[in-house]
């Protein structure tokens, strides 16, 4: 007889487990998938945990401090430069040149010019950088630059002449003018954006499989959004200021009361006039930078 020990029922000795082994896997199978989840639950897990993250993220990029304290010293300001009128003795050629709604509409022009004008240089110098830096047209990038350098060389107002002989004079010269003036500064910042990228990050994400426009799209335009932004900032403020010297082509804007306070020696026009255009100026600088603050990668903000 062999040693091998055979249990008998209603005797003492280990319990017998209905069903055998078997049996127990429907029993154990909820509980692993409990445990593992599988990626149906895993989505479900992180999906309302990544919205509170991103409320969080850029709550710790927009402070109170970032979005108070420039509007509060801007609305000061005007507020002071309201009173200030209330209480200003204008005569007849003053209050010619502030009343009627042309202070509004002066003002909506030159809003209006630098928003299209920038629009324009968005949509001209981000993709031209952008194809300069790619393999086929590297070599035209000096002759690219060295065009947009003397966009911006030219004096500003020197610009403007030269288009009125083009274009005749009107809004559409001005933003032209400010197109061209200020498409350096994006251009620029775009090329050497993408030509700061460490070579071996492009060629580890080609290296995974990714197409040449997945790379841009993923890796190198995120990468290069900081300097890119930075260039944006500099067209707008470049743009506000450029928009004051459309009145001299029948252009419009607040250059309009500035050129309007000078000529007929009113200090207060050209106050108002001046005041805005600097408060319309920081006020576009500020938006941006708040707009450069939420698209900037979360990894390259140690990096400004």
């Amino acid at each position: 007889m062999s040693g091998a020990s055979t249990h008998v029922p209603g005797q003492p000795g280990k319990p017998e487990q209905p069903g055998g082994r078997g049996e127990s896997e429907p029993q154990d199978r909820p509980d692993r998938t409990r445990r593992t989840g599988g990626p149906e639950r895993a989505e479900r897990e992180q999906a309302p945990a990544s919205a509170p993250l991103a409320d969080e993220r850029r709550r710790d990029r927009l402070t109170w401090q970032k979005l108070t304290v420039l509007p509060g010293v801007l609305a000061l300001v005007l507020l002071g430069t309201w009173l200030w009128f209330q209480g200003a003795e204008l005569d007849t050629i003053a209050r010619n040149s502030l009343t009627g709604g042309n202070v509004v509409l002066r003002l909506r022009q030159h809003i209006e010019m630098t928003a299209i004008s920038t629009f324009f240089v968005l949509i001209i110098a981000i993709p031209l950088g952008i194809a300069l830096t790619r393999p086929g047209l590297r070599k035209a990038t000096p002759v690219a630059m060295a065009a947009a350098n003397l966009g911006q060389a030219v004096p500003s107002l020197g610009l403007l002449v030269l288009l009125v002989f083009w274009l005749s004079i009107g809004q559409t010269t001005a933003v032209v003018g400010m197109v061209v003036y200020a498409v350096l500064p994006v251009l620029a910042n775009t090329i050497t954006g993408l030509r700061n990228i460490d070579p071996g990050l492009t060629e580890a994400a080609k290296g995974i499989g990714m197409s040449p426009l997945g790379v841009l799209a993923k890796v190198e335009l995120p990468l290069a959004v900081p300097l890119i932004l930075a260039g944006v900032r500099n067209a707008l403020v470049l743009n506000v200021g450029t928009a004051t010297l459309a009145t001299f082509i029948g252009g419009g804007g607040l250059g309009d009361l500035i050129s309007s306070g000078i000529t007929n020696q009113r200090m207060p026009v050209l106050m108002l006039g001046s005041i805005l255009t600097v408060a319309l100026a920081l006020l576009v600088d500020w938006i941006a930078s708040l707009v450069e603050l939420l698209l900037r990668p979360r990894g390259l903000e140690g990096s400004s």
